[in-house]
């Protein structure tokens, strides 16, 4: 039976790969890689390639930055679907889970099908798979029981989000795998806004990891997408950006080769009326909110006297500066 169900699954791959009706289907594109561009066959009953414990330390090693900024994370989207017989890996580029969050009880069964630290399951080893096809498509995907290549994965559940480091480049995926053979579309569905945002969650924390003396500044980007994230240092100039910052001011790595200053950036080119006398008027103006209002105060903060500050204020517009009257 087993045997007749695995050569229907490769005679329905086989088939679809090559039809013309599906040849646009991202489902049939990744069929098709896995056995045209890899050479792999759906009834390769062989387990997944697993790394030696030094090549699997040396992955770790690699993106250990990233790793430690996943942990709170991967705790909580654990405890989000753990209870439901999940296990949630976070694999590196390469398709290697190098962290992993199960129940005790599911180990034996989840170790036997290779969803375990290790184990390769990039789409050139283990064909069309949640890990591997999302490193390949780099976006969110959702591989569903006979969606997979292989027939041995045929019982796995799959859904996968890309995680992009602080440059925006495509360092690892986060998954959560069941073996569980009545999942509705509803909680798949569920799964992958969970996934998704564990996944922003990880990019953001990394971020700020990147940046540990730089102020951190929340965008709303455009069309409704995930926040983009700058980082600016104390002069105010954009030192680094997330990819969905990246995406939406268009910038690349060599935007920062040269100074840019936050307020151009947001402000989509150089603001008008940006001179001395525009930085010198709010250098003045955060000294008297700090200073309440109060001249004195704010002209010991700046280090001047407060006869030179009233100059100043009599100078800078002093419409533009809420401060009280002289005392």
């Amino acid at each position: 039976m087993v045997a007749i169900q695995q050569r229907a699954h490769g005679d329905r791959i086989h088939h679809a790969i090559q039809s013309n009706e599906m040849a646009w289907s991202a489902l049939v594109a990744s069929w098709r890689r896995s056995s045209s561009l890899h050479g792999l066959d759906p009834a390769d009953r062989r387990p997944p390639q697993r790394l030696t414990e030094p090549e699997l330390r040396l992955s770790r090693q690699r993106i250990e930055p990233l790793l430690h900024a996943a942990q709170s994370s991967l705790e909580r989207l654990y405890l989000a679907v753990g209870g439901v017989g999940c296990c949630v890996l976070l694999a590196d580029k390469d398709g290697v889970p190098l962290e992993r969050r199960g129940a005790a009880g599911d180990d034996r069964t989840f170790n036997d099908w290779g969803l375990w630290t290790g184990a390769v399951w990039s789409e050139q080893s283990e064909g069309t798979n949640g890990i591997g096809t999302c490193l390949v498509e780099k976006k969110l995907v959702t591989i569903h029981r006979d969606q997979h290549f292989h027939s041995r994965n045929t019982l796995l559940s799959c859904t996968t989000a890309p995680i992009h480091d602080h440059e925006g480049n495509l360092v690892a995926a986060l998954d959560v795998s069941s073996c569980r053979a009545d999942l509705t579309e509803g909680f798949l569905n569920l799964m992958a806004m969970a996934v998704s945002d564990a996944a922003r969650f990880i990019e953001a924390e990394n971020f700020r990891s990147a940046f540990p003396d730089a102020r951190i500044l929340y965008v709303p980007p455009p069309h409704h997408a995930s926040g983009a994230l700058i980082a600016v240092d104390h002069d105010d100039l954009v030192i680094g950006a997330s990819r969905t910052a990246r995406q939406a001011f268009g910038l690349t790595a060599g935007s920062f080769k040269k100074p840019l200053p936050a307020l151009d950036l947001l402000a989509g080119g150089k603001v008008k009326g940006d001179d001395f006398s525009d930085a010198e008027r709010k250098v003045v103006q955060r000294a008297l909110a700090r200073a309440n209002g109060k001249v004195a105060v704010a002209a010991r903060e700046l280090g001047i006297s407060r006869a030179t500050l009233h100059r100043k204020l009599a100078r800078l517009s002093p419409d533009r500066i809420g401060y009280r009257s002289p005392a």
